[in-house]
């Protein structure tokens, strides 16, 4: 197992995934696991149940000597709030420990409205949230959040978002923490998909492309079982490559030629209008598919092979193990069909002969749970195992209906 997905060997994520997985349901499991010493795994465990994060009770098989107890995941012993960002809604809930996702709910909003609104927007839901989860008995222990745009590694600032004035070089994980008084995660919205699908569906394959397709287009990287974000947090960034079908047509990068402008749901929002086909949203688009509209149809299967042409490059050097499709655009079969034609006419046969092409498992999950565990994991890292503060007052959260 690649232990980087899960913290360092023996640390407690470690210990956590362990026992989540099923893959040690005892003391004497984690010992022949981890290779430490009874008395580490002992003090570790203990740490672990006094902060609600494992339960130990009942009795197993025996082996030979005294019945083991039982470890589980103590699933109602925390949660982590987890906001997946999109350019006009947000899917917004809380993850336990277990990879259980509670309370779910898609809300209208608009990032490219700034920092300072967008921040005011989600701090009044995110109370809203977490004052929902403590009624229920939940513990509160942090707040990841999927940001659509890159995000630099390790502080949570975003950096160069295409489509979205004054975000660049904010740091909006300092600002979150600041003001809601918790600990807070931000990363990359596709690289956060990624680390959903592979820790909650897959998490036997250390080597994973899941797309993002929707208003835009991303893709995260999970490289030996654990996110790869490259220097600069830009990995897996293929909206901005450009193809040869998108000729001169501006990007909103400053570029010309991506492939965001050919077959992203904006762009292909807009090749239908000037078609005479008007529609408000990409999920209006994908009702005409539905619907077999002729036009509808043959825009989503073009942009599934030029989404192809650019992943075929993707896949013969990255050699992956699965090719995951998620975003609201990957619910057109048409699409997905078409991807999966070209990485098979394009890529080489050593490069496809076990390669898996699907759609994600998690749906419309797997962002939160990614910036939920991602959370977690981080929660479960820090040095000190107190109780977390609890978030300041927010104004109530407005209503709203759901997107």
């Amino acid at each position: 197992m690649a232990s980087g997905a899960h913290g360092e060997p023996g640390s407690a994520q470690h210990i956590v995934h362990l026992v989540s997985s099923g893959a040690a349901t005892s003391r004497a499991d984690l010992v022949r696991e981890l290779g430490l010493a009874p008395s580490t795994v002992s003090l570790r465990v203990q740490e672990l149940v006094a902060a609600g994060v494992l339960t130990e009770s009942g009795e197993g098989a025996s082996r030979g000597g005294r019945r083991p107890r039982l470890l589980r995941v103590r699933t109602q012993g925390g949660v982590a709030l987890a906001a997946d960002l999109g350019s006009h809604h947000a899917r917004l809930g809380a993850v336990d420990l277990g990879g259980g996702v509670l309370d779910p709910v898609d809300l209208p909003h608009d990032i490219t409205a700034g920092p300072e609104p967008v921040v005011e927007w989600l701090c009044d839901r995110v109370a809203g949230l977490a004052a929902r989860e403590r009624a229920a008995g939940r513990t509160v222990r942090a707040l990841g959040v999927a940001f659509p745009g890159p995000v630099r590694p390790g502080d949570g600032c975003v950096l160069s978002p295409s489509r979205m004035p004054g975000w660049h070089r904010y740091p909006l994980r300092d600002v979150l923490a600041e003001r809601l008084g918790m600990p807070v995660t931000v990363e990359n919205d596709a690289t956060m998909m990624a680390v959903g699908e592979h820790r909650a569906a897959r998490p036997e394959l250390d080597h994973l492309v899941v797309v993002k397709a929707g208003r835009g287009i991303g893709s995260g990287v999970i490289a030996a079982g654990r996110p790869h974000d490259g220097a600069n947090g830009a990995a897996g960034d293929i909206s901005h490559v450009r193809i040869e079908a998108a000729g001169e047509r501006p990007c909103s990068c400053g570029n010309i030629g991506c492939l965001e402008t050919v077959a992203s749901g904006a762009a292909l929002i807009r090749e239908l209008a000037a078609q005479g086909v008007e529609v408000g949203s990409t999920s209006e688009l994908l009702r005409l598919v539905a619907d077999g509209d002729p036009r509808a149809t043959t825009l989503v299967r073009t942009a599934g092979r030029h989404i192809g042409t650019v992943l075929s490059v993707v896949v013969n050097f990255f050699n992956p193990q699965a090719v995951a499709l998620g975003g609201v655009l990957a619910t057109a079969e048409p699409l997905v069909a078409a991807v999966r034609g070209v990485l098979y006419e394009r890529c080489l046969p050593l490069a496809t002969a076990d390669l898996e092409i699907t759609t994600t498992v998690t749906g419309p999950d797997a962002g939160l749970l990614g910036a939920g565990l991602t959370a977690l994991r981080e929660e479960l890292a820090a040095p000190s195992r107190e109780p977390l503060p609890t978030p300041r007052e927010q104004p109530a959260p407005r209503q709203e209906e759901s997107a």
